[in-house]
């Protein structure tokens, strides 16, 4: 008899663990079942902002595997719009809902449990008012639901995004890119609390320069609505109003059902899982992608970042252990980048705040310098921070602000972060040189000359 796998979750993390275990286990040793609440699988919901901005025209463009690939290429028994709402240990069991069909219960034996929720908007208790008109960005069943508020006649005209994280500073450009007249709410100094605050007053320039109207310091308590349709976002301060209401304000690990099963939580909320994506304590249950939480190789602090390259990475690991092959997830090191018109936005390791909490005694060096040689067309400015540890050199984080071909830079960085190098073995680092793409001292090597300064060394 088939052994059995239940994957929980149908994105990336549950596909790619699906995926590989399949690749590695034909159907008559390996039967894999795969439950998902909403429509879609192994879709992009980075893309999102960009689709219901416009910039990508077709929804089923952001879908990279839809449920009949899995089942028919795969042979993965996917079931969508089925939600699983219990886990039995004991019984080795999940229980699942399916959501077309009156909540009627399915239950489904496993001999290994893949738990790939995702996570889940953070929503204040406003939000979830009843109110229509509110919207959070995780899912593409998120992005249909925003996608079809605004293409509803008459047209939104007015909106407000809660949050300027990544997700709010992209919807916000979305929502300019559809016409509304948009204003930013952040509660904290500034947008981009992901960069330190010298490099995301940058970002905040640069959005005001796009018509957004960004209000900071100001904390919504709540919302006045028409017919239960939102109308305006109340706040600390005066009512801003709205026709729609964009959530920014980050997300968390969907962990409900694994509180209720008794998976093991860290400190980050996320589930506690060991380098092979292993369930802490639990064997045959395994865990990947938003859900779970990491180790950040620079602090070797436990920390929750979620993003679709962990996600496709840890469900990869999850996938071929189980069919098999022996992988490990190494650990992240925060390297992310984003795009607020045509400002590029980047950093890698810890900020300044992480870095001083983690007990680094450090020095910073920021340098401005452009993308291409100087007198060749196109070149434009770009803002490079890096933080660098006293006493040894070695790089401890960071961060890019931009226009054109800034924030792949990012990536020389985070190989370098990754391998522990040190500002002063970067300055030899050879990069690739031509007008059109770069000074003939690259902005990297500028930076890393200065950390290099700022540290003493001779």
């Amino acid at each position: 008899m088939a052994e059995r796998l239940v994957v929980i979750g149908g994105d990336a993390a549950g596909m790619s663990a699906a995926s590989q275990a399949r690749r590695r286990r034909p159907a008559e040793e390996l039967s894999i079942v795969a439950f998902e609440r909403g429509r879609f699988t192994s879709y992009s919901a980075c893309g999102i902002p960009y689709w219901v901005g416009g910039l990508v025209d077709d929804r089923d463009d952001l879908i990279a595997r839809p449920p009949e690939v899995f089942r028919d290429d795969y042979e993965i028994d996917v079931r969508t719009r089925h939600e699983v709402v219990d886990i039995d240990l004991d019984r080795r069991e999940v229980v699942a809902v399916a959501l077309d069909e009156g909540r009627r219960e399915v239950r489904e034996p496993f001999d290994q449990l893949v738990y790939a929720t995702g996570a889940v908007p953070v929503q204040p208790p406003w939000a979830t008012s009843g109110v229509t008109g509110v919207f959070g960005v995780q899912t593409l069943d998120d992005g249909d639901a925003l996608h079809a508020w605004l293409d509803r006649d008459p047209a939104p005209k007015r909106a407000v995004v809660v949050g300027g994280g990544y997700i709010g500073v992209e919807m916000a450009e979305a929502m300019v890119n559809r016409g509304l007249a948009v204003t930013l709410v952040e509660r904290g100094p500034q947008p981009m609390s992901t960069v330190d605050p010298d490099m995301g007053a940058l970002v905040t320039d640069r959005l005001s320069g796009l018509g957004i109207d960004v209000r900071t310091g100001l904390a919504v308590t709540g919302l006045d609505h028409r017919d239960g349709v939102v109308a305006a976002v109340v706040t600390d301060s005066e009512p801003i109003p709205a026709d729609i209401v964009v959530l920014g304000l980050g997300i968390k690990p969907n962990t409900t059902l694994a509180r209720t099963a008794r998976l093991p939580l860290g400190p980050t909320g996320g589930v506690r899982v060991d380098l092979r994506m292993r369930v802490v304590g639990l064997p045959g249950v395994w865990a990947a992608g938003d859900c779970v939480e990491s180790v950040h190789r620079v602090s070797g602090q436990p920390v929750h970042i979620p993003l679709g390259t962990h996600a496709n990475k840890q469900g990869r690991v999850a996938g071929i252990n189980i069919g098999g092959g022996y992988a490990t997830f190494p650990g992240v090191i925060g390297t992310a980048v984003t795009r607020v018109c045509d400002l590029e936005v980047a950093r890698t390791g810890l900020l300044s705040t992480e870095a001083d909490a983690a007990g680094f005694s450090f020095v910073t060096a920021t340098v401005e310098s452009t993308n291409r040689a100087g007198y060749f067309p196109g070149a434009d400015f770009m803002t490079i921070k890096l933080l660098a540890e006293r006493g040894t050199g070695r790089l401890l984080g960071a961060q890019i602000v931009g226009k054109s071909e800034a924030a792949k830079r990012i990536d020389a960085l985070a190989v370098a972060l990754w391998n522990n190098m040190t500002v002063e073995e970067m300055v030899g680092l050879d990069l690739g040189y031509a007008p059109p793409y770069a000074p003939v001292w690259d902005p990297v090597l500028i930076a890393a000359r200065k950390a290099v300064d700022a540290l003493g060394v001779k």
